[in-house]
C-alpha cells in the first residue's frame, strides 16, 4: 500500500449525496421510502449503485440471487475476499438509511482505496444483498442465504403474497432460481465480512457514543398462527354460543407479549393481525397472526415456542376455536469476531470517537455470512432510536464517521487475515 490507514478517508460529501439520491428511489407519497424486494424500485436502486460501482473502477456483476457485487482486486489472487456492504430493499414506508448506509459506506471505502492507489492484499468486495427485509411474504435475508448456500428449494417454491413464489419474484428482478446454487460462495473464498449499519435502536444515543461495536446479533424466529372459529351474525348469536376467532386472537396476542414480559425471551411481537371476513357486524370466523420472537439464546427461543404452543392449545379450548402454529426457519444468534471487533475499536479511538459495545436487537445479513467467515458490525446512532419509519434518521457526520471507521478497520484487518 502506498498510504497508511490514517492518511485515508472517504469522500463524505459524495457519500451523503448518494444516500440522498437513493432516498428518491421509491419515495412514498404517504411519507418515507417504499422499496420492496424485487420491485421496480428495488431494481432501479440496484442499477443505480451498479453504475456508481463501475464509475469507481470496480468489477461489477449481479448473481443468480440478485445480489450486486463490486470488486476492488487485491494484491494476492489466492487470498479470500474481504466483503462489506448491506442491502438496498426496504419495508413499507421505511427510512432511507436502513441498509443503504452500509452499501454506500462500503462503496466509499473501496473508492477511497482505489483513488489513493492503496490496494489491499485481499480483494475488497462491496455487496448489496438482495431481499434482506423479507417483505411480500418472502423469507428474509434471501441474498445472503444464497451466498452462504442456505437457500432451500422449499424457500424458492413457497408462495408469498398473492400466491407469488420466491422463485417468480427472483425471475422478475433478473435472478435465476434454477441456477441459484451458482450464487453460493465456498468458505475459502471469504476471509471476512464487516457490515456498517445504523443502530435502529436507542443505546448509542443513551450512551452518548458515536460508534457501536456489535458483540452479537440476536436470534429470531417467525410464527404464523392460523385461528379457525365460526363466522356468524353479530346481533343474533348469543355470547355463550360463539366461536370467535378475534377473541382467540386477542388472547394469543397477550400470550405473545407475556413471553417477553415474563422473561422467557428478550422480545416478542405480534406484528400481523388479520380477521375474516372483516365486517363490524360479523363474528370473525378466521384470524391470522404474524409473530416475531427474538433472543440471544437459541435454547430460550425453543422453550418459548413450546410454551406458546401449550398456551395456544389452552386458548383454543377456552374459545371453541382451533389454532394452528406454523414455525418458520430459526435464525440462530451469532457472536461477532473479537479480532475484527478490535479493529473497529482501534479505528474509533484513532478518530477520537466515543464508542460502546452492544448487542444487535435486529437481524442482519452479517449473521448469515457468519456461516462462511468471521463477521463484525459497525453501528452508527439512530436519532431517537427510530427505524423502519419515515422518521428514521442519523446525523450526517455520524454516517461519514462510520464509513471512515469501516475503512480503517478493513485496512487493519487486511494485514492480519490469512
Amino acid at each position: 500500500m502506498t498510504s497508511s490507514a490514517s492518511d485515508l478517508e472517504v469522500d463524505g460529501g459524495l457519500l451523503l449525496a448518494r444516500l440522498r439520491q437513493l432516498s428518491a428511489i421509491g419515495t412514498d407519497p404517504r411519507g418515507g421510502v417504499t422499496r420492496l424486494a424485487y420491485s421496480a424500485e428495488d431494481v432501479d436502486a440496484r442499477d443505480t449503485v451498479a453504475d456508481w460501482m463501475a464509475a469507481a473502477g470496480l468489477q461489477v456483476w449481479v448473481d443468480e440471487a440478485t445480489n450486486l457485487f463490486g470488486r476492488l482486486p487485491g494484491r494476492d489472487p489466492h487470498a479470500g475476499a474481504v466483503l462489506t456492504g448491506s442491502h438496498l430493499d426496504s419495508v413499507s414506508r421505511a427510512g432511507a438509511l436502513d441498509g443503504p448506509a452500509g452499501v454506500i459506506a462500503g462503496l466509499a471505502t473501496a473508492q477511497a482505496l482505489r483513488d489513493a492507489g492503496a490496494a489491499l492484499r485481499h480483494d475488497l468486495v462491496v455487496v448489496a444483498f438482495g431481499n434482506e427485509e423479507g417483505t411480500r411474504g418472502t423469507p428474509g435475508m434471501v441474498g445472503s442465504k444464497a451466498i452462504a448456500g442456505l437457500l432451500t428449494p422449499e424457500d424458492l417454491a413457497r408462495p408469498g403474497d398473492g400466491g407469488v413464489t420466491l422463485a417468480d419474484r427472483l425471475r422478475g428482478a433478473g435472478g435465476d432460481p434454477e441456477r441459484i446454487s451458482r450464487a453460493a460462495w465456498s468458505p475459502d473464498r471469504v476471509a471476512a465480512f464487516v457490515e456498517m449499519h445504523i443502530e435502529q435502536g436507542p443505546v448509542l444515543e443513551a450512551e452518548d457514543a458515536r460508534i457501536g461495536v456489535v458483540s452479537s446479533i440476536t436470534g429470531q424466529v417467525g410464527v404464523t398462527a392460523s385461528i379457525t372459529g365460526a363466522a356468524n351474525h353479530a346481533g343474533t348469536t348469543p355470547m355463550t354460543r360463539r366461536r370467535d376467532a378475534a377473541v382467540a386472537a386477542a388472547h394469543l396476542v397477550l400470550t405473545v407479549e407475556s413471553l417477553a414480559r415474563d422473561g422467557h425471551v428478550r422480545v416478542a411481537t405480534t406484528g400481523i393481525l388479520g380477521l375474516v371476513p372483516g365486517a363490524r357486524n360479523v363474528i370473525p370466523g378466521e384470524a391470522v397472526l404474524g409473530i416475531d420472537i427474538r433472543d440471544g439464546d437459541v435454547g430460550r427461543m425453543a422453550a418459548a415456542l413450546e410454551l406458546l404452543g401449550r398456551q395456544a392449545t389452552e386458548v383454543a379450548a377456552r374459545t371453541g376455536t382451533t389454532i394452528r402454529l406454523t414455525v418458520g426457519p430459526v435464525q440462530s444468534p451469532v457472536a461477532t469476531d473479537c479480532r475484527l471487533a478490535g479493529h473497529i475499536v482501534d479505528a474509533a479511538e484513532g478518530l477520537s470517537a466515543r464508542w460502546c459495545e452492544l448487542t444487535s436487537g435486529a437481524g442482519h445479513d452479517a449473521q448469515v455470512m457468519a456461516a462462511l467467515a468471521p463477521v463484525a458490525m459497525v453501528f452508527v446512532p439512530s436519532v431517537n432510536g427510530v427505524s423502519h419509519s419515515p422518521h428514521e434518521d442519523t446525523d450526517p457526520e455520524d454516517l461519514v464517521l462510520g464509513a471512515n471507521v469501516l475503512l480503517r478497520a478493513l485496512v487493519a484487518a487486511d494485514l492480519e487475515l490469512p
